[in-house]
């Protein structure tokens, strides 16, 4: 005996399918671009230069909406890197960048989506072995790696930044040398820093040595001037002036006249 199923009106199929077409209509019509990203139009094969913005946005709803990222990305590479010396040196180093949007459209028509792959990373990879084969091994141990840090990054956004990828930097993050290099280098450095501070020492003495010769012939002018300005009558009016002073004081005393030198009396202190 079959199940007895009612007739389905033709109605209400065309009503399903049209609310499927509309849903379907509305969900293509408007796409939803994240945060720090741009939407690039893809309408068979006739790409807009106008990138979409984060947000909804409108489009035709036969296009084809591709999304790049343009936030900050860091790219990290771990490469074994020729110093000037012809040595292998492991060298860890990141390049930190972002893509233009203003030039997303032109990006995707160019190069692609795996503009990083494509671009930027082989790029990143050459240049790097190319500036440290310019330099010693000990500069990439010491304070010019800085300066190697600034020529990559530089060389590289020459390269890259009219293709829309913008470099902000390319920090080295690590380098190696060989095990024997290394402590060569730091025997050196600590030679050196050891040189510097017995420089260091031998300037302070001999500033304190230039201190004490002023500061003796400033004592010894000082000395002339007065001896020779301590004539004796210059010493006889002083021994006159304390004469003066302690006879006129209140204290008892026994002054003898004309007993003392050049005339001057002695004063025999009492209580």
């Amino acid at each position: 005996m079959q199940e007895f199923r009612p007739p389905q009106s033709p109605k209400g199929l065309i009503y399903g399918a049209v609310i499927i077409i509309i849903a379907f209509i509305i969900f293509r019509v408007f796409t939803v671009i994240p945060a720090g990203h741009v939407g690039v139009v893809d309408l068979f094969g006739r790409v807009s230069p106008e990138t979409l913005k984060p947000g909804i946005n409108m489009r035709n709803p036969l296009a084809r909406v591709t999304k790049f990222s343009v936030k900050t990305q860091e790219m990290k590479e771990l490469m074994v890197v020729p110093s000037k010396e012809g040595l292998s040196v492991q060298l860890e180093v990141s390049v930190l960048f972002h893509l233009n949007p203003e030039t997303a459209a032109e990006v995707y028509k160019t190069i692609g989506p795996n503009y990083r792959q494509i671009i930027l990373e082989p790029n990143f990879r050459s240049i790097s072995r190319g500036v440290t084969a310019t330099y010693e091994a000990r500069a990439l141990y010491t304070s010019e790696r800085d300066r190697l840090a600034r020529e990559i990054q530089e060389q590289l956004e020459a390269i890259v930044s009219p293709r829309g990828i913008t470099v902000e930097s390319t920090p080295l993050r690590q380098v190696v040398l060989p095990p024997k290099l290394t402590a060569a280098i730091e025997e050196k450095l600590q030679a050196e820093q050891a040189a510097q501070r017995m420089e260091f020492v031998l300037d302070k003495e001999t500033r304190e040595a230039d201190r004490k010769r002023i500061e003796a012939q400033g004592i010894a002018d000082f000395q002339k001037i007065v001896s020779m300005g301590l004539t004796d009558s210059f010493l006889r009016w002083k021994g006159i002036e304390a004469t003066e002073k302690l006879a006129n004081s209140p204290n008892s005393k026994t002054v003898v006249i004309g007993s003392g030198k050049d005339g001057l009396p002695l004063i025999l202190g009492g209580n």
